[in-house]
């Protein structure tokens, strides 16, 4: 089982952090302190798995990682898990994250959080691997966006809609076509759930 996925750069700065098992705030930075001590030191030509330290369980865990340019990329996991299987799905992660940001940087990872996050959902949840089919994850990924932006569009028509009830029509301006558009066919998406 996954136990924490961890992104730092190469001074050891957290820029994405999940934790499948419960560690209080201060745990959680002791245990990114000690993940990026652990990595941060071994050179580029050895192994990329190694015994957890300390704090995220000793000998039953393993820390597993590869390095991007500034990006450690590190999975926390415990003994069952394959070493190879987990730096396939790191692979697939980055690789994942390269199609979404359009060649990811650090930058990414800071101000599109909720983006990185969403993507690594789509890979693990609970700390058990979800999906590994990058295709399917994108596909995902754009259905979800698609999604937010009809209930946007949605959500203008009836604040609108509101407003107009209020005799306030002369300040309101109509939607736009693309968002009549999103708005229908977030509607239909309801229709067709039998909403």
């Amino acid at each position: 089982m996954i136990k924490a996925i961890l992104v730092f750069n190469n001074h050891g700065k957290p820029r994405l952090s999940k934790f499948y098992q419960y560690f209080n705030e201060d745990m959680q930075q002791q245990i990114i302190k000690e993940t990026f001590q652990l990595v941060s030191k071994r050179d580029d030509n050895v192994c990329n798995f190694l015994e957890g330290g300390s704090l995220i369980g000793g000998s039953d865990y393993k820390l597993i990682y590869r390095h991007y340019a500034t990006l450690y990329f590190v999975f926390c996991v415990d003994s069952s898990e394959s070493e190879l299987g987990i730096l396939d799905l790191i692979q697939v992660f980055v690789e994942t994250l390269d199609k979404c940001f359009e060649n990811v940087c650090e930058l990414d990872l800071i101000f599109h959080a909720d983006a990185a996050h969403q993507v690594l959902d789509e890979l693990v949840m609970g700390g058990m691997v979800l999906q590994t089919n990058m295709a399917d994850i994108l596909c995902r990924l754009q259905e979800q966006n698609k999604m937010q932006k009809a209930e946007a569009a949605w959500k203008q028509a009836v604040l609108l809609s509101s407003l107009t009830k209020k005799k306030h029509s002369k300040d309101v301006k109509p939607l736009n076509d693309v968002g009549k558009e999103q708005s229908a066919e977030f509607l239909a998406g309801f229709s067709l759930c039998g909403i």
